[in-house]
């Protein structure tokens, strides 16, 4: 029952990274140590899981596919998408610096602390990590596509999203802009029910989710330095996307209108900009940096106590 718990947390701040503009639940997941699980329960999905649940042999079928683990990390998931989407839609309009800086944190001391488990940093994984940050710096600058329903396009977004959202470091609503169709996907499909939309992103979501977490398990058992390298230059290379301090480039239809929400313009990607003065925000923002840095550090700490003390019981 406690590690149930403490996977419905783990997965609590994965759903709370979701909620946030840039942010990957693959981040936390890496974070917090249960990345690679994560993958090969979702990859545990396969033909001797159908023929299990075809035999009816659930119990079999929930061992093979680490089924308990997957539930309760996506219960925390649901959980925090429910509970703190309003939460953080209202910080985001009201104190938008404050959260971007903690954040920010967060994911900067991530970079030291996932990259601390790459055991030997020699030229591969050094040129792994350079390419993960190049590769994920590039993306956040990328101008968005137009919106396009058609159906293996539709399909095509489902794939490169569900990939990025387990990905550390890639966002799946910020790829989802960059492919032109979040305003189509995740707002207007989502609110009309509209499954001609919905049902080709959900069934490319599904294919790609089962495929990828295939490869990326096999990429971290042949070339786990070389992989982990990669995802912390991924994480690197996010961390403009949590600058603080930015200037908003909105979102736009084929003929140039601004794309709304709430009466609001939809934000498309951010470039980021130096504070104009030394004022109190700027302080209070820092302050809060150093906070989240602090709080990986604690949560480092504290795995770090948490299996030095199995050790020890062993």
């Amino acid at each position: 029952m406690k590690s149930i718990i403490l996977h419905i947390i783990k997965g609590i701040a994965m759903g709370a990274a979701n909620v946030i503009p840039g942010v990957s639940g693959g981040t936390i997941a890496l974070i917090t140590g249960i990345f690679e699980r994560l993958i090969d329960a979702i990859k545990s999905f396969d033909g001797k899981a159908v023929k299990l649940l075809l035999k009816f042999d659930f119990k079999t079928f929930a061992k093979h596919t680490d089924l308990v683990f997957l539930i309760s990390i996506f219960a925390g998931v649901g959980l925090a998408i429910v509970s703190l989407a309003r939460l953080f839609d209202f910080l985001f309009n009201n104190y938008p610096a404050y959260i971007w800086s903690f954040f920010f944190g967060l994911v900067l001391a991530s970079v030291y602390f996932v990259g601390k488990t790459v055991h030997s940093w020699k030229i591969a994984s050094l040129l792994s990590f350079v390419a993960g940050t190049a590769i994920a710096a590039v993306v956040t600058f990328m101008t968005p596509a137009t919106e396009n329903a058609n159906f293996f396009y539709l399909m095509l977004c489902g794939v490169v999203a569900v990939c990025s959202m387990i990905l550390p470091g890639l966002s799946g609503s910020f790829v989802l802009i960059l492919l032109g169709n979040y305003q189509l996907v995740a707002i207007d499909a989502i609110n009309n029910r509209d499954f001609s939309i919905l049902m080709p992103v959900l069934i490319g979501a599904v294919v790609g989710l089962i495929a990828f977490s295939h490869f990326l398990s096999w990429l971290l058992k042949k070339y786990k330095d070389q992989t982990i390298a990669l995802l912390t230059g991924f994480i690197l290379g996010s961390l403009s996307i949590l600058w603080p301090w930015k200037e908003a480039v909105y979102l736009q239809d084929a003929s140039g209108v601004l794309l709304l929400k709430d009466g609001l313009p939809k934000v498309a990607r951010y470039i980021p900009e130096w504070p104009a003065e030394l004022n109190q925000e700027v302080w209070f923002s820092a302050l809060l940096m150093i906070a989240g840095i602090l709080t990986i550090w604690a949560v480092e700490y504290a795995a770090k106590t948490k299996n030095t003390a199995t050790d020890t019981m062993v």
